[in-house]
């Protein structure tokens, strides 16, 4: 938002500085005065037109508005795919999915603000080719704003409605999260472990081929049964230095999550 409305305030400038920038037959106070009536700036300076890389600047923010979008569009799409299913899309009663497939609820929301994402990035760069003309005041870049200055703005509010009707009802499934979680059987702490092992004077190349080889062990195992926490306990490179309690406090997803609320406080705030 911060970056829309500073591109905003980029392009609120006006000029009726003559045919190539000089106040030939017109005063800059005119020129002052017109602009105040019409709410703009006076530019700084000008020739025959306003230099183009302000408008440029107005069609990245928008681009890159979109793209964030796409960001998150593209990360509700892997979400919601069979194999994770840890959020997905709305999906009304009645509502299709795919046309072979009944069964399936395609994320057709989200692919359509990552295709039009696209489509804003294509008019930004429309916008940067206007930026060199000829003598500084040929009219090449007219015909392309008409089109990527109405079409970049109304598109990106389109956007900005749809996902937000995405974001409104997102479903999200906790339980699966912990599931796909809880497949690694335990790798995921992985990370954690060695720290540990190295806060108690280990080398963090004995610490690393230690943990690792307990986890390639687990990973290449294919036994459900088979977790790493268990592996590790049988490690005495591991247990001479943690004990029981420290393998489980490395093993606590509780750990990692203590700071979400703050996180959320910090954006939302």
């Amino acid at each position: 938002l911060a970056r829309l409305e500073k591109a905003r305030e980029t392009v609120r400038v006006g000029k009726i500085s003559g045919a190539v920038g000089t106040f030939a037959h017109l005063s800059p106070e005119i020129e002052s005065a017109v602009c105040a009536k019409l709410g703009l700036k006076p530019a700084s300076i000008s020739t025959q037109i306003l230099q183009r890389d302000r408008y440029a600047e107005f069609l990245f923010a928008i681009s890159v508005t979109g793209a964030g979008l796409e960001k998150f569009s593209t990360e509700i799409r892997h979400l919601q795919r069979t194999e994770v299913r840890e959020a997905e899309e709305p999906f009304a009663e009645g509502q299709k999915g795919s046309s072979a497939m009944p069964h399936k609820r395609n994320p057709v929301n989200a692919e359509q603000i990552s295709g039009l994402a696209r489509l804003l990035r294509s008019n930004l760069m429309a916008g940067m080719e206007n930026i060199a003309l000829w003598h500084e005041r040929d009219i090449s870049h007219s015909s392309v704003e008409r089109v990527i200055l109405p079409d970049s703005a109304i598109l990106l509010d389109y956007m900005l409605e749809r996902f937000t009707g995405i974001v409104d009802r997102l479903r999200v499934y906790p339980e699966r999260m912990l599931a796909n979680l809880e497949s690694s059987k335990g790798l995921v702490y992985s990370g954690t472990l060695l720290l540990a092992v190295t806060r108690k004077g280990s080398s963090r190349e004995s610490a690393y081929e230690a943990v690792q080889q307990a986890a390639m062990k687990c990973w290449e195992s294919g036994e459900p049964g088979i977790l790493f926490k268990d592996l590790v306990m049988k490690d005495s490179r591991i247990t001479s230095l943690l004990s029981r309690k420290e393998i489980d406090e490395a093993f606590d997803l509780g750990h990692h999550l203590r700071n979400v609320d703050i996180i959320f406080k910090r954006v939302f705030a």
